[in-house]
């Protein structure tokens, strides 16, 4: 299949790869410079993730997307584009999956939502429990911030304390104020008791854990992202949440369904107290879960003497195809190896990518990190430090080259010819880079810069 352009007039004249490598063009973006502009009018941001902004994204180049298919999208002006870091990392199996959507059409058939429980849910939960066997219990949700949160509740009432300890290395953890308070926006959120601490950093940890430990009612991290774990720290945490009687929550919005089919903590042998899952469990659907021990779970039902919890009540919580999806997506990772696979594509991904980076002379300058299944790259200046502005560069020409590529993190629908025009695309964005640096000016290659999404103002 080839890339289609309904406007012959509209090309630019850039180069894309196309499927075969064989060269096409690029048609501009007008539709979607107007319907950014729309998007603006009607939504704050113009986007209801902040991630998905047109900040994120070099200006004018900031696709709107009309359709996607495996690990291809279309945008409204018609261009195809190779996609990673699918749906913010949500969409494991590819778009438009025919497993999912096939469970989930079978799903609406019979009704979406009810008074009362449906049979789906206590399916769904055993499937979940089955895969992921250091939890007793597990509520579903829509959102991952709405299970951190209900961790969090349930970590205060089960200890008695009201201190949350975050990783301080980890990107993202709710959108609510124990979280957000942290970060530069902290507009309208009030003063917020939450520490920190840093990744793989045992003594760290056990010295804020001296200081606060009769405070903090849990420890919230994830379990690896960008490196993996230091021989022994997961132990020592889960050790040091023991000694100190707080909760260990494990966050596996990113890690569950990546790394392992029972998430980090099946792959690393460590045992939360509490975990929290979402994103690529529903392949795009909205659905995540709040898992853990049953004492702990226990607070938020109707069976424990405690006082109890408002844990998590939705109305959307348990709506049948969601739940329908994630059954879906878990069978898929059981009997179709869908977890080795992004493992070798990742791999295959970022040896292309070192070698046409080295090739290019820019090799300690585009470096790519992270597990094979959770790849992402770093765009570094000539001292070694991240660049914004070479960060726009590197996105322009990705996506000048048809790859729409926040991140490198893969689906399973990709290809291994699919990974390698990418490395081909790398490899042109790779000697616009080496230019850049040679004249130590990217922004006349790039343009305005991408901006972080933690800011304090626009």
């Amino acid at each position: 299949m080839t890339n289609t352009f309904p406007d012959q007039s509209a090309r630019t004249g850039v180069r894309v790869l196309s499927a075969g490598s064989a060269p096409a063009t690029v048609s501009r973006l007008r539709r979607s410079a107007e319907l950014n502009e729309r998007l603006h009018r009607l939504i704050p941001g113009g986007a209801h993730t902040y991630a998905k902004g047109d900040d994120q994204f070099p200006h004018g180049l900031a696709p709107v997307i009309s359709r996607g298919n495996g690990a291809h999208v279309w945008d409204v002006d018609g261009n195809r584009y190779t996609e990673y870091g699918s749906g913010l990392r949500s969409v494991l199996l590819g778009h438009a999956h025919p497993r999912v959507l096939s469970a989930v059409r079978a799903q609406l058939d019979h009704g979406a939502n009810f008074v009362r429980p449906s049979v789906i849910e206590a399916e769904a939960a055993e499937r979940f429990l089955a895969t992921v066997p250091t939890a007793d219990m597990v509520k579903f949700t829509k959102n991952g911030s709405d299970a951190t949160t209900a961790a969090v509740r349930l970590a205060r009432a089960h200890t008695g304390r009201s201190v949350v300890a975050i990783c301080r290395d980890q990107p993202f953890f709710s959108t609510d104020d124990w979280f957000i308070g942290t970060t530069a926006m902290t507009a309208g959120i009030p003063a917020q008791s939450t520490l920190s601490f840093p990744y793989g950093d045992l003594s760290a940890l056990s010295d804020l854990l001296d200081l606060h430990g009769s405070e903090i009612a849990c420890l919230i991290m994830e379990a690896a992202t960008v490196t993996e774990p230091p021989s022994g720290y997961l132990e020592g945490v889960r050790a040091l949440a023991d000694h100190h009687g707080c909760l260990l929550v494990l966050d596996e919005m990113i890690t569950g369904f990546r790394w392992a089919i029972s998430g980090a903590q099946g792959l690393y042998g460590i045992v939360p107290d509490l975990s929290t899952f979402g994103k690529a469990l529903g392949n795009g659907f909205a659905v995540s879960a709040l898992a853990g021990r049953r004492e702990i779970m226990e607070r938020g039902g109707l069976r424990s003497p405690d006082e109890r919890v408002f844990l998590l009540s939705t109305t959307h919580g348990a709506e049948t195809h969601a739940l329908a999806a994630a059954m879906a997506v878990m069978d898929a990772c059981v009997e179709e190896g869908v977890i080795a696979r992004l493992h070798q594509l990742g791999d295959r991904l970022r040896a292309g990518v070192h070698e046409v980076a080295a090739a290019a002379g820019v090799g300690e300058q585009v470096v790519v990190r992270g597990r094979a299944s959770n790849l992402v790259f770093a765009t570094l200046d000539h001292h070694g430090n991240p660049s914004q502005e070479f960060r726009t560069l590197f996105l322009r020409e990705l996506l000048l080259g048809g790859v729409l590529a926040p991140s490198f993190v893969v689906s399973a629908a990709l290809t291994d010819a699919d990974v390698d025009r990418t490395v081909e695309v790398v490899a042109n964005a790779c000697a616009v880079y080496r230019d850049a640096l040679e004249a130590g000016e990217p922004e006349k290659y790039a343009g305005r810069p991408v901006k972080p999404v933690f800011r304090r103002f626009v």
